[in-house]
């Protein structure tokens, strides 16, 4: 006689178990009929799960996200009924939810073409339209071997032998097509409408580049057709917006197979990077910070101390000199460790804070390289701060306010908090962690932001907090971080002198604004589609002579603007001016000057802004003005 606690507080009382569907039904045939599955406390499940015991229930629907994550997980079966009727050869594999979609790893012998993508997606939509129940069966293990023996699947067989003799096995139907998940899934295929099928790519079983290549079906789905529309016109617009493509068209990096991972910076991409780490250089200044540069390779046998041999020795390039095996460093932490062992420290000296724009090597997989977002080597805008138990909070405090500063600084104002506790596989006592977690949460709680917990997601040898930006189309990028560490300065032997004259060990606090900064740059390429605010900008003026009489009086003023230290670029091409409008206006340079017999008459220049707004005959002087007030804004929107 289970009694069924609602999300409102209100009760209901059942004589004899009761599905949530049941639930449904008895609050209204309209919940009913969206209900897709059910939370009983905490998890998820089935509408059509019995629920034996007093529980608080939670009526699911597409408008909650573990709704739309139950639609996408039940549209990759989708896919595997709609492949198992136009290619009964085929052999399923896996077919998870991703951000915004779906995929399903599939066997067969000849390549998917977009043709076949069309037909599946066309089957797909005629299979919705019958509207057909989706059962689950709740079977053995030995009932899981025999349904997918006799279906010829071997993917599902190796999956099955990896399930523990107890653990509950659930079989989907669809129709004649079955499948094998923990769900829940959609009661009914009226509640899968609005998807498409994206694109097709290879991917090996399990991962693994030691077994078969599998194809993979992508696909997203939404609650709502509009949702659907607008989701589509947002990656229209980010293909508009992607990084590589622009940094080609505007010549800013490239990579090349030679160096796989590794960018070569053209002249205007690195004035981008070069006014990234002055800018924040100045900010680390302002705020305490010492910079510090430490070695690219460092002895195997401080990783081992560090304990990031274990977690990243697969990850690290190496190299060996006279017997001795180095690492090029991943991370410039252990690095900073030892600078601080130099001289023996008082608690007077503490916080000590140490940066390093530090240059660092990862081993990505080759098939994870995607342009300046993922790469083998990257320079971090890294830094460590140093000090006592009771320097947390404020430390970390401090940093909040300066994380939200320097991202306004670029034009983004609403910022994401995540804290990311103990993962599985870590270093440290439980009180370490306990500690750690507590400070970073009581820290954000203080000046009452609004932050998501991430259970098991922090790094091995401490939690973090995590600060992501949205972009102007809506996209997250996670950039900065701060990481509470007690365990690697002790297990490095890192200790100053307290109050009392005894020896402790500092807390070591791991914190970046930026991340990568080969990655930040390609997130302000995409944000800003190449066009750049003055402060930014690669060049921020281009001068023009209309003939080659006004030569010299275009080398007079380019001449003033560099030495007042602006990025310009000087066109005394032999072209006509159109032409070099239309190319400079391309390049999304910021502001244009032309100069003609008028203007070197009256010693003026014409300007033109990027926008298209014609500025009129104005003087140096008041240019200089402008372009000033321009790169005073940042990339603030004023």
């Amino acid at each position: 006689m289970p009694l069924i606690t609602l999300p409102d507080g209100s009760k209901k009382h059942f004589h004899n178990d009761v599905s949530t569907m049941e639930v449904a039904n008895s609050i209204g045939p309209g919940l009913a009929k969206a209900a897709i599955a059910g939370c009983v406390n905490g998890n998820l499940i089935d509408t059509c799960i019995p629920i034996k015991n007093d529980s608080s229930l939670n009526i699911i629907t597409a408008k909650d996200k573990e709704g739309i994550e139950t639609i996408r997980h039940s549209f990759a079966h989708l896919i595997g009924h709609a492949v198992k009727q136009l290619y009964p050869q085929a052999k399923m594999a896996i077919g998870p939810i991703i951000e915004d979609g779906f995929y399903y790893d599939i066997s067969y012998k000849k390549p998917f073409t977009p043709d076949d993508l069309s037909a599946i997606e066309s089957r797909m939509e005629e299979l919705i339209r019958s509207n057909y129940d989706v059962k689950v069966k709740v079977v053995s293990k030995e009932e899981a071997i025999n349904t997918f023996t006799e279906r010829e699947e071997p993917y599902k067989l190796e999956i099955i032998k990896n399930i523990g003799e107890n653990e509950e096995i659930k079989l989907y139907y669809h129709q004649e097509y079955v499948d094998m998940c923990r769900g829940p899934h959609v009661p009914n295929t009226i509640h899968l409408r609005s998807f498409k099928l994206m694109k097709v790519s290879g991917a090996y079983w399990k991962g693994d580049s030691n077994n078969e290549m599998l194809q993979r079906i992508y696909g997203t789905a939404w609650s709502t057709s509009k949702e659907l529309k607008e989701y589509l016109q947002r990656l229209d617009e980010a293909e508009k917006r992607d990084h590589r493509k622009i940094g080609k068209q505007m010549t800013l990096f490239h990579t090349q197979e030679e160096s796989p991972g590794m960018i070569f910076w053209h002249p205007k991409g690195w004035a981008i990077y070069q006014v990234l780490e002055q800018y924040i250089r100045g900010i680390l200044i302002l705020n305490g910070y010492e910079e510090i540069r430490t070695p690219q390779a460092v002895d195997r046998t401080l990783w081992e101390r560090s304990g990031h041999w274990e977690k990243f020795k697969d990850e690290m390039f190496t190299t060996t000199s006279e017997s001795r095996e180095y690492a090029i460093k991943p991370m410039n932490c252990p690095c900073h460790v030892q600078v601080f062992n130099q001289g023996l420290k008082s608690y007077r000296d503490l916080p000590i804070r140490l940066a390093e724009f530090g240059s660092c090597h990862r081993n990505e997989p080759s098939g994870a390289l995607h342009g300046l977002m993922r790469v083998r080597n990257f320079v971090q805008d890294d830094a460590h701060i140093f000090c006592g138990e009771s320097q947390i909070q404020s430390e970390v405090s401090s940093f909040i306010d300066l994380v939200f500063m320097v991202y306004k600084s670029f034009g983004f104002d609403s910022i994401l908090i995540k804290l990311s506790t103990r993962p599985t596989k870590r270093v440290g006592s439980e009180e370490i962690w306990d500690k750690s977690e507590k400070a970073l949460a009581d820290a954000l709680d203080a000046k009452k932001l609004k932050w998501e917990l991430l259970p098991g997601e922090g790094a091995f040898y401490g939690p973090k907090i995590e600060f992501s930006l949205k972009d102007c189309i809506g996209r997250v990028w996670q950039c900065g971080t701060i990481q509470v560490d007690f365990s690697m300065p002790e297990r490095l032997e890192a200790a100053y002198i307290d109050e009392g004259g005894k020896r402790r060990t500092p807390v070591m606090l791991h914190r970046a604004i930026l991340g990568s900064f080969e990655r930040f740059v390609g997130i302000l390429i995409e944000h800003y589609a190449g066009r750049f605010p003055v402060w930014l900008a690669p060049i921020q003026v281009v001068l023009m002579g209309i003939t080659d009489k006004n030569a010299d009086y275009c080398e007079e003023i380019y001449n003033k603007l560099i030495k007042k230290g602006y990025r310009a670029e000087l066109d005394l091409r032999n072209e006509k001016i159109g032409f070099k409008i239309r190319e400079h206006t391309l390049q999304k340079i910021p502001f244009q000057i032309i100069v003609g017999d008028k203007e070197q008459d009256n010693k003026s220049i014409r300007v033109r802004a990027l926008n298209g707004d014609d500025l009129g005959e104005i003087t140096l002087e008041s240019f200089i003005s402008l372009i000033e007030s321009e790169v005073a804004k940042l990339g603030r929107v004023q």
